[in-house]
C-alpha cells in the first residue's frame, strides 16, 4: 500500500513538488493545523508539521511523525504506540542564540532601562555599562542552541563554559564544557548564565533562589529554554534585593505571563513573550522544511532517522 505523507508545513511555492519528487510513489495530502480533516489523519502514515496533540489519537495508519518544533514535550503520550516520532531539533537554533545574544548586549547596554527614559521623555545618563569582553560566560545546555549562542560570545571576547549531563568531548563555542554536577562551582565564576535547557524532571526549578544567590551580585541572567527552569517567585525576590544586572526572560510559567506577574515590574528584567525560536525567521522555517525531506529520504531508505524521539 501507498504511504499517504500528511504535511501540515509552512510551504511556500515550489516545496510541495520537492517532497513529491522525493517520495513520487506516495500520496501527498496537505493542510494546515485547522483544517485537516478526519480522513486525512485515519490514513496518514506519515506526518509532517504541527498537528494538535489531541488529533494524533486519529492518525491509526501512522508510522512515522516528524513534529516542525525542537520541543516534544507537548505530544507525550499522544503519539500512537509504535510509531517512530522524531523532532526539527537544530532548526531555530541560529534564531534562539541570536535573541540570547542581542537581550545579553541589550541588558549590558541597559537599553531597555533607555527605552523607559524615552517613553517618559527623559534625557538621563544612566552611568555604567557593562560588557562580555574578558569575562565568563556560561551556558546551561550545551546543544544546538547553546554551541551558537556561545561561538557569539567568544567573537565579542568571552571565554565560554558549557555544562550538560554527559561530557563527551569538545564542543564548538566552548573554551571548556564541564558536567552540569559543576554547576554551583561554576555559577560564582560567571559574569552571564546563560540557559537553553529543555523541559525536564531535571531542569524544573534549576535555577532556584539559593542558587540565584551563588551568582555574582551584577551577573545577567538569560532563560530561553523552558520557563520552569527557573523559580520566579526567587528570582522576583533576588532582585527586588538589589542583586543581578539584569536578567532577560523568553519563557515564563505560566505563559502566557499573568497580568499581575511581578515580573512585568523589575526594571532591569527583559521580558519577551517566548519568540526568540519558532518560523519567525526565514532561515528557520526553511531549514525545518530541509530537515523533514531529508528524514523523508531517510525514511523511504529504510535508513535511521535523524533526531529520533524516545
Amino acid at each position: 500500500m501507498a504511504e499517504y505523507i500528511l504535511n501540515l508545513l509552512p510551504l511556500k511555492d515550489g516545496e510541495r513538488e520537492e517532497f513529491e519528487s522525493i517520495a513520487p510513489d506516495a500520496i501527498h495530502g496537505y493542510a494546515g493545523r485547522r483544517t485537516l480533516t478526519p480522513e486525512q489523519l485515519a490514513r496518514a502514515t506519515v506526518i509532517l508539521g504541527w498537528p494538535r496533540p489531541k488529533d494524533l489519537s486519529a492518525a491509526r495508519s501512522l508510522k512515522w511523525f516528524q513534529t516542525m518544533w525542537a520541543g516534544t514535550e507537548e505530544y507525550d503520550g499522544a503519539v500512537p504506540e509504535g510509531a517512530l516520532f522524531t523532532s526539527s531539533a537544530g532548526s531555530n537554533s541560529r534564531s534562539v542564540a541570536e535573541h540570547m545574544f542581542s537581550s545579553m548586549l541589550a541588558l549590558c547596554r541597559r537599553l531597555p532601562a533607555y527605552r523607559d527614559c524615552q517613553r517618559a521623555r527623559q534625557w538621563r545618563d544612566l552611568g555604567e555599562m557593562k560588557t562580555i569582553l574578558g569575562g565568563t560566560v556560561l551556558v546551561l545546555g550545551a546543544g544546538h542552541v547553546g554551541s551558537g549562542f556561545a561561538r557569539m560570545c567568544q567573537d565579542f571576547g568571552a571565554r565560554t563554559v558549557g555544562l550538560k549531563r554527559r561530557v563527551d568531548g569538545p564542543i564548538p563555542g566552548f573554551d571548556q564544557v564541564r558536567p552540569m554536577g559543576e554547576l554551583d562551582a561554576l555559577l560564582p565564576t560567571a559574569d552571564v548564565v546563560a540557559m537553553a535547557l529543555p523541559h525536564s524532571p531535571a531542569t524544573v526549578g534549576i535555577m532556584d533562589g539559593r542558587r540565584l544567590r551563588l551568582m555574582k551580585e551584577d551577573a545577567i541572567l538569560i532563560n530561553a529554554g523552558r520557563g520552569s527552569a527557573v523559580d520566579q517567585d526567587a528570582l522576583v525576590k533576588v532582585m527586588g534585593e538589589g542583586r543581578l544586572w539584569g536578567a532577560a526572560l523568553d519563557v515564563t510559567t505560566p505563559e502566557p505571563l499573568p497580568q499581575d506577574s511581578p515580573l512585568w515590574d523589575i526594571p532591569n528584567l527583559l521580558l519577551t513573550p517566548h519568540v526568540a525560536g519558532g518560523i519567525r525567521l526565514e532561515i528557520t522555517r526553511r531549514k525545518c522544511v530541509q530537515m523533514a525531506q531529508d528524514n523523508l529520504r531517510r525514511y523511504l531508505a529504510g535508513e535511521k532517522l535523524v533526531n529520533l524521539v524516545n
